[in-house]
């Protein structure tokens, strides 16, 4: 590829975190942590939510809540399994909807032949009954979840398992996140960053992304194809 040229459409692949990018559900997942710790009576520090965003409910269970022993496998999975059942109970009851611009630019993706997948700490089932609920069923080239690797964000397990999905270099993937433990992981990949300004403000992410929207459709194909000039 010539110097300063923009990366060639057969070689491209975009990755997406889910929560955050694609959907809004934060509100959801937080009510979900507070019904499961009042089911068990634990304690939630007030700060649990913003630390914890983007990595996988086996880390935040021993290490940010401190719930159980790291060494409570049978612990960890069963309050996780259950955080993700109370999720999907608070979805049922609330509903969700795609982010502004998410559809279109998933579209503009879909007909230049772009291949796209997800790859996100959230559970196979949450994705694919919100899917279902958005008509997006079949949309995504792959889908990588947290139960596909074994370690979770800021390593980039899940992003490298993404781009093999959908049979891109990671050098030659641009991921889609807003956790900045995703742009961690991003960069750990050796991957391209645009960072989605919903969890965070615009003025914290342009420091450590290639580049910074508000919305998905604020780019075209040919924009992302631009991040290797």
């Amino acid at each position: 590829m010539p110097a300063n040229a923009p990366l060639p459409l057969s070689a491209l692949g975009v990755l997406f975190d889910w929560d955050g990018v694609i959907i809004d559900s934060s509100s959801q997942h937080e009510a979900s942590w507070e019904r499961l710790a009042a089911e068990i009576g634990k304690p939630l520090p007030a700060d649990h939510f913003k630390r914890g965003f983007g990595m996988k409910n086996e880390h935040i269970i021993p290490n940010l809540l401190g719930w159980t022993d790291a060494a409570d496998h049978a612990g960890i999975k069963h309050l996780s399994l259950r955080k993700e059942a109370l999720y999907r109970d608070v979805i049922r009851e609330r509903g969700v909807e795609a982010l502004p611009g998410v559809a279109a630019f998933l579209h503009r993706l879909r007909d230049a032949g772009v291949p796209f997948a997800v790859g996100s700490s959230t559970h196979r089932l949450n994705i694919d009954t919100i899917l279902d609920v958005l008509g997006f069923t079949g949309l995504f080239t792959g889908i990588v979840t947290a139960e596909d690797v074994r370690a979770g964000k800021p390593h980039p397990d899940v992003f490298l398992r993404a781009s093999e999905k959908i049979a891109r270099e990671p050098r030659h993937c641009a991921v889609f996140e807003d956790a900045l433990v995703g742009i961690q992981a991003a960069r750990a990949g050796g991957m391209k960053v645009v960072a989605v300004a919903t969890t965070h403000p615009a003025s914290e992410l342009r420091a450590v992304a290639d580049r910074v929207v508000h919305r998905l459709d604020e780019l075209t194909v040919a924009n992302v194809q631009a991040l290797w000039k």
